[in-house]
């Protein structure tokens, strides 16, 4: 029984090895240098596009846009504590909470909105009945909350700024699986994580890191094993720093450049496309972004206006639409 189990172990070692070697091949294999620039971005907005105000709130500090299955707009505040929705071209209130900061859709339907409280909320929209999901980590409750997004499992990353900066480093981001209340620590020692994605084959994590102004990739709980370890993906000038983020088929990472009034876009190993400026006389806290028939959709909070432009990629369909 011994000598068996040794094999068993042995060779158990062997597939690891060997998953791992391939996963390396494949994350380290040479490219071909190009000969010119790797991208310009035309390769995302058609030359003739042009930015369009889609709606325009009265208050608070719109964010966290999302679509639901019909193909509504809903937004929170985090400064007027309103869950919002588009209706008849113009901003309604839905529901307050004390400080909702960011949103996702689940399957079943239910809006799920973290809080600067610490609590993640989840909304549904049928009964107009909200629930906390969850609210506490191995007992202790949360600093305040900021962006979410769930993994094909139903597992939901959700990113803890608060308290944080880039000279005191000390943000968190949690996982909670599918179907449970207990969260576990994903990432620590983050200068203000702010918004959060995932890439097109689920394996990478995106975190802005606000407070240094770069946006990190980290290994997803469930990625398959691989040498990649946790990196800079994008580090950005000017503004303040990243906010939301997006991602598109292709694996291509969109990303709300706060105090910028842009949106930055990068391939993914990286490499930039350039950048999405909105248009002259619009705000500059780009916050949030999605995607929605073929448009780029777009929070920006001190003017309190959702913008989008027509763009030539296919966004992700998130968790809540599947």
């Amino acid at each position: 029984m011994k000598k068996r189990a040794v094999a068993i172990a042995v060779l158990a070692v062997f597939f690891l090895v060997a998953a791992t070697f391939v996963g390396a091949k494949a994350l380290y294999e040479t490219k071909s240098v190009p000969k010119g620039e790797r991208h310009t971005i035309s390769e995302i907005v058609p030359s003739k596009a042009k930015w369009e105000k889609v709606v325009k709130g009265d208050g608070g500090f719109m964010e966290g846009i999302n679509f639901d299955r019909k193909g509504n707009i809903w937004m929170v505040s985090p400064m007027s504590g309103e869950l919002l929705t588009v209706k008849w071209d113009k901003v309604h209130q839905v529901k307050k909470y004390p400080g909702p900061v960011g949103a996702k859709f689940h399957k079943d339907g239910r809006l799920f909105i973290t809080d600067i409280t610490g609590v993640i909320h989840a909304y549904d929209p049928k009964t107009g009945k909200s629930e906390t999901a969850v609210s506490t980590y191995k007992g202790q409750p949360f600093n305040g909350l900021n962006d979410l997004v769930f993994d094909k499992d139903g597992g939901l990353y959700f990113t803890e700024p608060m308290g944080s900066s880039a000279i005191n480093p000390v943000g968190r981001v949690f996982y909670l699986p599918a179907n449970s209340k207990e969260p576990v620590l994903f990432a620590d020692k983050i200068a203000y994580p702010n918004g959060v994605a995932l890439s097109a084959d689920g394996n990478r994590v995106y975190v802005s890191e606000f407070g240094k102004n770069r946006v990190l990739s980290v290994p997803a709980k469930n990625a398959p094993p691989s040498p990649e370890t946790p990196f800079v993906f994008g580090q950005y000038e000017g503004g303040i720093g990243p906010d939301g983020l997006a991602v598109d088929t292709e694996g291509n990472l969109y990303i709300a450049h706060f105090q910028a009034g842009q949106i930055v876009v990068q391939d993914k190993d990286g490499f930039k496309y350039g950048t999405i400026r909105l248009p002259e006389g619009a705000g500059t806290f780009t916050t949030n972004l999605a995607f929605h028939d073929g448009y780029l959709y777009i929070t920006e909070s001190s003017k309190n206006e959702v913008w989008r432009i027509k763009v030539l990629k296919k966004g992700l369909v998130p968790y809540g639409l599947q």
